[in-house]
């Protein structure tokens, strides 16, 4: 009787091999080991388990309490994607920089893929995860076997307007370093900075 590997187990169920992963853990599915420890699933094994239903978590974000009508436009987008993919899903919303690497919404973003509890991640554009870095969460997304979808792959409206406050961040936390958060000539330069990104 032919025996499956866990890529090609997962592609039979229609799941991730995290949630292979996962259920082996739960004890839901215990696969054979080779003599050399890979994972063996046979088709008896497959079929005997009821199909997953694979579990979604949308992100959406934006840099400022201004933006609050853009935030929810993204839910709606990321809800309305997800219903008609007939999707379970979750919004996790978060309210900072595409900079700041500690929001919480984020942190459990994280903890979720690690984890292996989800298998999707649905973004309206790329850049509401995050400015710089993107690419490293969609390597850790692909490590634990996290599909990534990204609704628009242009632009969004409030593009320009995020850059600007996130270059003003960066360049604001860098200056404070360097001069002092409290020194006269710090605060001259933000508010210069924030003169030219009114401009913008």
């Amino acid at each position: 009787m032919s025996k499956f590997s866990i890529s090609e187990a997962a592609k039979i169920k229609g799941v991730s091999p995290s949630t292979l992963r996962r259920w082996e853990s739960e004890g839901k599915l215990i696969p054979e080991r080779t003599a050399s420890g890979h994972r063996r699933y046979s088709m008896s094994q497959l079929l005997g388990v009821e199909s997953h239903r694979a579990y979604t978590i949308g992100y959406a974000r934006v840099s400022s309490h201004d933006q609050k009508q853009d935030l929810e436009r993204q839910k709606e987008i990321i809800e309305l994607f997800c219903a008609q993919n007939g999707w379970e899903h979750e919004i996790i919303q978060d309210l900072g920089s595409g900079v700041n690497y500690s929001k919480r919404g984020l942190k459990r973003l994280l903890r979720l893929i690690t984890s292996g509890e989800i298998d999707r991640l649905v973004l309206t554009h790329k850049d509401r995860l995050l400015r710089f870095g993107a690419e490293l969460v969609f390597s850790i997304c692909e490590q634990f076997g996290v599909e990534i979808v990204i609704i628009n792959r242009t632009e969004d409206a409030s593009f320009e307007e995020d850059l600007a406050n996130d270059v003003l961040e960066i360049i604001t936390v860098f200056s404070a370093r360097l001069y002092g958060s409290r020194n006269g000539k710090n605060k001259k330069i933000v508010e210069e900075l924030k003169k030219v990104s009114e401009r913008l």
